[in-house]
């Protein structure tokens, strides 16, 4: 597991970085305009259109396919994947039509902000998005039968052409015509699709059509999904009622709280759901036959990854956020003002990404113990606290409030979880865990410390982004030596299979 994680985390830090390129390139030539809010805000719709339903289907997936391989074989499990496929087929025919005839009133209940020729151009955005659906829809499903089959790298790799192809529709929707830039999403989705079908045959997978809804695995599949896609609906309900307030706010909010969002997504995307995708199939495989011992001792490694991964980074972000916002953003279009309110933002939205980390993985594993419930329960009472407070804190903190609200909500969320599971499975916070966790916060105070007035003295002797490169670099290296001299288990482990996997290399 930890060696697919290492590489995972490698392929997603390129294609994290790809995705820098394309934040960049989007406020270089459109800065916090008009035009960027209204591209954000269809992307946005798109996402929510189809993303918690499929994200529902994919995660009830993995735990029934494990059965059928189990109890029938592979020529069922992959029976069964064709029908799934088919059905999926479906929902996004329904998802489209039913979206593209009241795809105006959806852009004018979520950005109720913006004038009339920014919700035209945002009505025709979305429409076009639209038709992503489809491919979109079958590269979550084949992804989810790929890591079934433990080949994890060509899910991950998908998300550099994906990259690649909208940054180059970013650069022609401003040479050429405004639509390329939601043609290119298509475009890029579609690419994915494309890419990842020669490798299923690999894995053994042969496409045939099969679609027969009385099937009683699919209506397992849609059962245990239910709660899965409500769940996940209120999460992408959180986003739309964030972004339709934030059109409120003023022009270049929206864009604002989604430059600092795409930031603190690169730590989601490298770290967090680089261990969450590596660990779920292996949770799955544990829960299905009761080895709750081994549930237990997965949650805690990847709660203790999550916190030596993701915290570095977030403090990072917060002492360091107008000096990494300037350095990524900071030119053509994206001017000062830009740049203050997307650092402020993001300083707010760093505070919870870690809690959003231990969310994350605590939801798999009561997915993996086939309950959907919980997870639902907890993700309304987080969203209803987030939606009270960005309307209270952005009335007296304006956007920032909105960040601020998130990263409580993401809080109360985990704590939640944590709790219920604790009731559920028994107590696997306990005293090593504890004291792992208090060495990591340690190692990443000192690492703040050294990395702000190493950063102060950059300031005087180099460039302002030279300074700050080499106060990163200075960062890292002494917090992975305050790690490695606290002896955690965990980073000792690692680093030995990594020497182990480098001499047998």
């Amino acid at each position: 597991m930890k060696k697919n994680a290492l590489i995972i985390m490698l392929i997603t830090t390129i294609s994290q970085i790809l995705g820098f390129v394309r934040d960049v390139t989007l406020s270089y030539f459109y800065g916090t305009s008009f035009f960027s809010d209204a591209y954000l805000v269809s992307t946005t719709i798109t996402n929510v259109v189809y993303s918690f339903i499929m994200l529902g289907i994919s995660t009830s997936y993995i735990p029934i396919f494990r059965r059928i391989e189990s109890n029938f074989g592979i020529i069922e499990s992959n029976k069964y994947t064709n029908n799934v496929a088919s059905f999926i087929l479906f929902i996004s025919t329904l998802i489209f039509c039913i979206s593209f005839i009241f795809v105006e009133s959806i852009v004018k209940l979520l950005a109720s902000g913006f004038n009339s020729e920014t919700i035209e151009m945002t009505v025709n955005f979305t429409k076009i998005g639209l038709i992503s659906i489809y491919f979109t829809g079958l590269v979550y499903l084949f992804s989810a039968y790929l890591q079934l089959k433990d080949k994890f790298i060509v899910p991950a790799l998908i998300g550099i052409p994906y990259n690649l192809v909208i940054i180059l529709s970013i650069f022609l929707s401003y040479k050429i015509s405004s639509n390329i830039i939601a043609i290119g999403i298509v475009v890029s989705s579609m690419i994915q699709l494309f890419l990842i079908i020669p490798f299923l045959r690999g894995a053994g997978y042969k496409y045939e059509r099969v679609f027969n809804l009385r099937d009683k695995n699919i209506k397992q599949m849609i059962f245990i999904s239910l709660p899965v896609i409500i769940g996940s609906s209120i999460n992408e309900i959180n986003i739309m009622v964030s972004k339709a307030i934030a059109s409120q706010i003023g022009v270049g909010a929206v864009s604002s709280l989604t430059y600092a969002d795409r930031l603190v997504g690169f730590i989601y995307g490298l770290f967090i759901m680089s261990i969450v995708t590596v660990i779920y199939p292996s949770l799955a495989k544990m829960a299905s036959v009761e080895n709750i011992a081994g549930v237990k001792k997965a949650l805690q490694n990847s709660i203790l990854s999550i916190f030596l991964l993701v915290m570095p980074a977030s403090i990072g972000f917060m002492i360091l956020n107008d000096s990494i916002v300037k350095l990524l953003f900071g030119r053509g279009a994206f001017d000062d003002k830009a740049v203050i309110m997307t650092s402020q933002v993001l300083f707010f939205l760093s505070i919870g990404v870690l809690w959003i980390g231990i969310r994350e993985i605590l939801t798999r594993v009561y997915f993996a113990l086939q309950d959907t419930k919980t997870p639902v329960i907890n993700a309304s009472i987080a969203v209803i606290i987030n939606i009270i407070l960005s309307f209270i804190l952005s009335n007296l903190l304006g956007i920032v409030g909105l960040a601020l609200a998130n990263s409580i909500a993401a809080i109360i969320c985990a704590l939640l979880l944590t709790y219920r599971l604790q009731k559920r499975i028994g107590i696997f916070i306990d005293k090593n865990l504890l004291i792992s966790l208090l060495k990591i916060s340690f190692s990443t105070f000192i690492m703040a410390l050294i990395v702000k007035y190493t950063f102060s003295l950059m300031q005087i002797l180099l460039p302002h982004n030279l300074g700050l490169i080499l106060s990163i670099l200075i960062g890292g290296i002494s917090y992975c030596l305050l790690v490695w001299l606290m002896k955690i288990e965990l980073v000792k482990e690692t680093v030995s299979n990594l020497f182990m996997y480098i001499k047998k290399s």
